[in-house]
């Protein structure tokens, strides 16, 4: 019986997967596999497998915020996925790292409304240590800005009455803003996979109104950069498990 979101069968899913926003970033994500195949297409739903140095990974898109991406990952998990990275892009909160930079998030503010319904507050959105730091290593490997710490989770994309609380975040050393990261370190902790997560910079998270523009060369670079990251940290897992 095919996962009914995502619409694909279990049977076809191997351990490893990458997981991203956009359908069409999946696809180009499995153009960088051999014997890559498109398995499902539903909905922000877009999912490939294929093959990279010998492990066979699934790349499937979850589209725009957390509530609608817990539902991929949670499908995934229980398809028998265990290891997922998250590939995507942020807003930066910090002028060391500007756009054009990679991430890895160490573990999500939680400020997007998703996870207070499955776990407390005070429970924390942690990436998988060993994950974190390959894929910090394989970052550094390739050269450019690197950054390695916590990031922000909201809902919001642009701005409305209320003010998004970045600063203060800023202030406490957070590193990026995103849409997704918190509900999958959450919804892996709860169903007993293991995430991370790298993001690529794309501009100043506290100007999204302001001339946003995430299509600028230095973004789609390091985007191809994350992705051979992801791709290149999934093959040491593999290699380290067996």
């Amino acid at each position: 019986m095919k996962l009914p979101i995502l619409q694909v069968d279990p049977a076809d899913l191997p351990a490893y997967a990458i997981v991203c926003g956009d359908p069409f970033r999946a696809e180009a994500i499995s153009r960088k596999l051999t014997d890559a195949v498109e398995l499902a297409f539903a909905r922000e739903y877009r999912t490939f497998v294929g093959e990279f140095e010998g492990v066979r990974i699934a790349v499937t898109s979850h589209g725009v915020g957390a509530a609608g991406a817990a539902v991929c990952f949670e499908e995934l998990i229980q398809a028998g996925v265990r290891t997922l990275i998250r590939v995507g892009t942020a807003g930066t909160l910090t002028a060391d790292y500007p756009a054009g930079s990679l991430i890895v998030s160490t573990a999500a503010v939680r400020e997007e409304g998703l996870t207070r319904q499955l776990v407390p507050l005070a429970y924390p959105a942690v990436a998988d240590g060993t994950i974190a730091d390959l894929l910090h290593e394989k970052a550094v490997q390739r050269g450019g800005p690197v950054g390695k710490g916590i990031t922000v989770t909201v809902d919001a994309f642009y701005s409305g009455v209320e003010e998004l609380p970045l600063e203060k975040y800023k202030r406490a050393g957070a590193l990026a803003v995103e849409m997704e990261i918190s509900a999958l370190y959450v919804v892996a902790s709860l169903r007993g996979a293991r995430a991370g997560a790298i993001v690529a910079l794309d501009g100043d998270a506290t100007k999204t109104d302001d001339g946003y523009d995430p299509h600028k060369d230095l973004v789609r670079e390091a985007v191809n950069r994350e992705i051979d990251v992801a791709l290149a940290t999934i093959a040491e897992i593999a290699r380290r498990e067996h």
